[in-house]
């Protein structure tokens, strides 16, 4: 028999042999052939998850840090659950960074924007420092991205840079790098859509992208980051020099189609300008709402989903499609100082790739009671209370030891409180005795021979208070005056002086509705009287009892930030034979131990027509 033949008959008998055995236990002593075992197919694969519908993505938000690592003595006034409301504590940069991570918990798929003025006017364990002390800190808090504001300009466009990449190049009166000798610049992006080089190129990038993914679906969140077109009004205009500021609302409309072809399903807009609301703590009606944020806001493309904002140091959630339908944005601030974080949550359809739903809630950064003069604020378990990140809280005592024996060096005694409080001429008791202390320190013939000073109102941060005993400290007076500006002295004729004074009502942002109005120092008075035009609201100018002309030459004081236009009062520009002199702060602190006990000036050099 041929062989295959001969296996095929042999085939069919092994296979009637097994059907006739049937499982019945009936071998009919025959021995079934089992052929060899077969590679068996491996088992199908479980099938893929379906891709989600949607992704849940938090951005979480803060603004207006201004350096203040340790808890600023602030609360917010938020609603009891017996109904009224209840002193919360707040801030605190160690506090701050565990309400961070604990937000960040909820959801990995999230991003922490600030929305600028981290830096700049800070209390001293940041600004004696030049603000690497909180650079640092938020290193440690993980956060993705800072749209600059104005207060990052405060010492100068190089300084900014130092402060994103790192390094230890003297840039200002200050020496760097005093703690840190490696100080390595910020790990996060530093975003500026609108701050324009000469060469076309913004001074940071314009946007960022942030992608997130579930279960194989990746959805992409764009952030555009700027400041307000107005940074060159409010800082020194020395360190904006060939800097240009856009319109923000042009800006951001013309990143949206190019973010969109990068395949942007959300755009978030992170801008430094804001406004105010007439209710409080967390509540989304936000009545009221007002503010240089609203033209803004009602020229910006439709189809941003979101607006950080930040300037105004107020808090709001702010649903402005109530207040224009044709703008539907989410609109947040989270005040100051890092008292507060907003917790955003957007839903984005994988498929549409759009935001489905948003919303947002203000988060009180509880984390210490405190005591501020006779009131004592303490913990209130009606809100969420955080705890220390120790990195933070170890990198924060780094610098106050080393701060300390300075900010606790008295100075000298007051025999009352300094206050920045204006009265109805608009000059404060606090101002006009900087401007005396700036008078003092120039006035001697090789430090300017200096006749008249001027402070800028702006510049004065913090009140005076002496301790029980008349006693005032380093730390105190450079809370007053930290932006660590120098003395300049200019030659300006009675004329200039004059079109000085008329710039407070008549001058950019300056205006008769919002003037601001110099402090004078001592023997220098004037009248204004806002009923009349223009050009001729000032009158009555008086040195030491002379009535002073319009061609005589004066020397004049005023600090660096005045020196070259700040605050729009671009007639110091004109001054002449320019001498510059001492910081600030050292002026101040020479003036208060030669006068000590000091009695604080009265506020009667300015006189207001009704």
């Amino acid at each position: 028999m041929h062989a295959s033949l001969k296996h095929f008959a042999l085939a069919g008998v092994v296979v009637a042999t097994l059907t006739a055995c049937g499982g019945s236990g009936n071998s009919n002593n025959f021995i079934p052939f089992v052929p060899p075992p077969t590679a068996s197919n491996p088992p199908a694969p479980a099938p893929a998850p379906a891709a989600p519908g949607t992704i849940d993505v938090k951005l979480i938000a803060f603004n207006d840090l201004h350096g203040n690592l340790e808890p600023p003595k602030l609360s917010i006034n938020a609603p009891a659950k017996a109904g009224g409301t209840v002193a919360v504590p707040a801030g605190g940069a160690a506090y701050m960074a565990s309400a961070i991570a604990s937000l960040k918990a909820k959801n990995p798929n999230n991003a922490v924007v600030s929305a600028g003025d981290m830096i700049g006017a800070s209390p001293l364990v940041s600004a004696l420092f030049l603000d690497e002390s909180t650079i640092e800190a938020v290193n440690a808090m993980k956060i993705d991205f800072n749209a600059v504001g104005n207060h990052e300009f405060d010492k100068g466009q190089t300084e900014l840079l130092r402060m994103k990449n790192g390094g230890c190049a003297k840039n200002t009166a200050l020496e760097p790098c005093r703690v840190n000798k490696s100080f390595p610049g910020a790990n996060f992006g530093f975003l500026a859509a609108n701050t324009v080089k000469t060469d076309g190129n913004t001074l940071f990038p314009a946007t960022g992208m942030k992608s997130f993914t579930k279960d194989g679906a990746t959805v992409k969140v764009a952030f555009i980051g700027m400041t307000l077109k107005g940074t060159p009004n409010i800082v020194t205009p020395a360190g904006v020099a060939g800097l240009s500021f856009k319109d923000e609302a042009d800006t951001a409309n013309a990143l949206i189609p190019q973010l969109k072809s990068q395949g942007a399903d959300a755009i978030v807009v992170v801008i430094h300008e804001g406004g105010t609301t007439t209710v409080g703590y967390n509540d989304k009606s936000c009545a009221g709402l007002s503010g240089d944020i609203l033209p803004i806001l009602n020229k910006l493309d439709a189809s941003v989903d979101v607006v950080i904002s930040g300037h105004t140091h107020r808090s709001y959630i702010c649903d402005y499609a109530k207040t224009n339908p044709a703008k539907p944005f989410l609109l947040t601030s989270a005040g100051q100082y890092g008292t507060l974080l907003t917790d955003i949550n957007l839903t984005i359809d994988t498929k549409t790739r759009k935001v489905t739903a948003k919303s947002a809630d203000n988060v009180i950064v509880q984390g210490e009671a405190y005591t501020s003069g006779s009131t004592t604020v303490a913990l209130t378990d009606q809100y969420p209370v955080f705890g220390k990140n120790q990195e933070v809280a170890a990198l924060i005592s780094q610098y106050l030891a080393i701060a300390g024996p300075l900010v606790q060096r008295v100075v000298g005694s007051l025999t009352a409180t300094a206050t920045r409080t204006q009265t109805t001429s608009k000059e404060s008791v606090l101002g006009n005795l900087i401007a005396d202390a700036q008078l003092a320190a120039t006035s001697p013939a090789g430090k300017g021979a200096a006749q008249i000073a001027f402070m800028n109102p702006g510049g004065v941060r913090a009140d005076l208070a002496p301790a029980g005993d008349g006693s005032v400290t380093y730390g105190q007076i450079f809370a007053v005056q930290p932006f660590g500006n120098s003395l300049v002295v200019k030659t300006m004729t009675g004329a200039q002086i004059k079109a000085v004074l008329e710039q407070q009502f008549n001058s950019g942002s300056n205006t008769t509705s919002a003037p601001k109005v110099l402090l004078p120092s001592n023997g220098f008075s004037y009248t204004y009287n806002l009923s009349q035009p223009a050009g001729s609201r000032i009158s009555n100018m008086s040195l030491n009892g002379t009535a002073m002309t319009d061609g005589t030459s004066y020397r004049v004081t005023m600090n660096s930030f005045l020196a070259t236009g700040g605050d729009n009062f671009t007639v110091f520009n004109q001054g002449t034979d320019t001498l510059g002199g001492d910081q600030d702060v050292d002026a101040l602190e020479a003036y208060i131990k030669a006068n000590s006990p000091l009695t604080p000036p009265a506020t009667d050099r300015i006189t207001v027509v009704p």
